[in-house]
């Protein structure tokens, strides 16, 4: 009767724990955009029109920021103000570091053909004979492409259960396996510790062409 018992709590705990964050998780998401009405002028406030509060105007109302902004940056002008703009930032000493890191990485994450993450890979690390999961996410350049030779590789290495924390390192093309997996795959095995396996599929050659 116990071990029934448990197997039933477990079973439970199984559903209603990947339901509770996902809930907590949008809850926190929703209350924060919510947030965004605070730059609506009072007597404009959903919540002031209808009597009572309504979670997810805030949502609506990012989106529709969003999409404005977008629609103006993508026309003629809109591109001219963008450059003076992003001229202007440049200019300042420790904004300028900053900011010009960030925008290269949103570019690449959000751009149109942006692909910041290209391959799945499995290479050793941190250590030879422990084996995780890198990305590809290009090739060495600047000044590093007089120091390494040619068949080397940027993968970045993500850490668990949170991949926007990881490394970058520089690996040789020979000791880096390319996966028959997605890259959004990949990132579900990583953000799961290994529990959610993805579908396999053929083993691929020893270091297949990248």
């Amino acid at each position: 009767m116990m071990s029934s018992i448990r197997r039933w709590l477990l079973a439970g705990l199984l559903v209603l724990v990947p339901v509770a964050i996902t809930l907590a998780v949008l809850n926190w998401i929703v209350g924060t955009l919510d947030q965004t009405l605070q730059i609506l002028p009072v007597a404009w406030h959903p919540d002031r029109l209808l009597g009572f509060h309504l979670p997810g105007f805030g949502v609506l109302l990012t989106l529709g920021i969003v999409l404005v902004i977008g629609a103006l940056a993508s026309n003629f002008l809109g591109k001219k103000l963008l450059l003076v703009g992003n001229a202007l930032l440049r200019r300042i000493p420790i904004v300028r570091s900053i900011y010009s890191s960030v925008k290269q990485v949103s570019d690449t994450l959000f751009s149109e053909n942006g692909n910041a993450f290209r391959k799945a890979l499995l290479v050793q690390w941190p250590r030879e004979g422990v084996w995780t999961i890198g990305f590809l996410t290009g090739f060495p350049g600047g000044d590093v492409v007089n120091h390494l030779p040619a068949d080397y590789l940027s993968v970045y290495v993500p850490t668990t259960p949170n991949p926007t924390g990881g490394y970058f390192v520089m690996l040789k093309k020979t000791e880096c396996i390319e996966l028959k997996m997605s890259v959004d795959e990949a990132l579900t095995y990583v953000i799961s510790m290994g529990v959610v396996v993805p579908v396999a599929r053929p083993t691929p050659p020893l270091n297949p062409p990248l």
